[in-house]
């Protein structure tokens, strides 16, 4: 059975990807407002119905701006860890319907295999997931400052990595943002820079990995095509020319990518 993925955005203003078969999926994170995610999902030609849950990786607005309304509206339980759900029951922000989960301890949605593992990010108690569907896996990795050991070992053997590549360091140097704000998001519980980003590949990617799926990448400090090239180029040097890049978009949906084990 192939694994689909279909992002609906990645970015400072909102982000969500479903991560499904045809006939169900898990919803990780609701970054935008329902009515916004569901003209998405019409954009890709999903029906909101095949979604049965929403897992959430951390309590900032542009990863939980829809949760709420969304649980509520599509009857779905919302998966966080219980440090997130106080801080979001705390501030109105929880659906009727909740299911709090161990990073580190895997748990299963349906046929959906769910493995939280923890990221360096200045959340709550942020994670990074890996959903896995007969044994074809995606690696999620999208807010955190560095590239830990055990997020490493975690994404390792996934067929799709979703990974962040936030910012340029000089861009973001040189960008007209307070002094604060610069330090938080270079700091180690920031955001991942081009270069660690790909670094990471020697790591992180495994001969059964088909696709990198680059995300949370800055409008004002990035640039799309540039991260494409270092990416494109990292890989060619590794001779693994036969993974498929994406460089996800805030505004724009990806279609669909079907993966598979094989």
């Amino acid at each position: 059975m192939k694994l689909g993925i279909s992002v609906l955005g990645s970015g400072s203003q909102g982000n969500s990807i479903l991560v499904h078969s045809e006939t169900s999926g898990i919803l990780v994170d609701a970054g935008f407002s329902r009515k916004e995610i569901l003209a998405r999902l019409e954009i890709l030609k999903i029906n909101p119905s095949i979604i049965k849950a929403i897992l959430i990786t951390h309590e900032h607005e542009d990863h939980i701006k829809g949760c709420r309304v969304l649980s509520d509206a599509l009857d779905l339980p919302a998966y966080m860890t219980n440090d997130t759900f106080r801080y979001l029951q705390q501030n109105n922000k929880t659906g009727s319907k909740k299911a709090i989960f161990d990073p580190g301890t895997s748990f299963m949605i349906e046929d959906f295999k769910i493995e939280p593992f923890a990221v360096q990010h200045d959340a709550i108690q942020p994670v990074g997931f890996v959903i896995s569907l007969n044994g074809t896996k995606a690696g999620i990795a999208t807010d955190l400052g560095h590239m830990s050991r055990l997020a490493k070992v975690r994404l390792q053997g996934c067929q799709a990595i979703i990974l962040e590549a936030n910012h340029d360091i000089q861009m973001l140097r040189d960008a007209e943002r307070p002094l604060h704000l610069k330090r938080r998001i270079l700091g180690r519980h920031g955001h991942l820079n081009n270069q660690d980003a790909i670094d990471s590949f020697d790591e992180i990617i495994s001969e059964t990995t088909r696709y990198l799926f680059m995300a949370h990448i800055s409008s004002d400090c990035n640039d799309r095509n540039l991260v494409r090239f270092l990416a494109e180029d990292k890989l060619k040097k590794m001779q693994r020319t036969d993974i498929l890049v994406h460089v996800l978009d805030q505004t724009v949906p990806l279609d669909t990518v079907w993966v598979s084990i094989q």
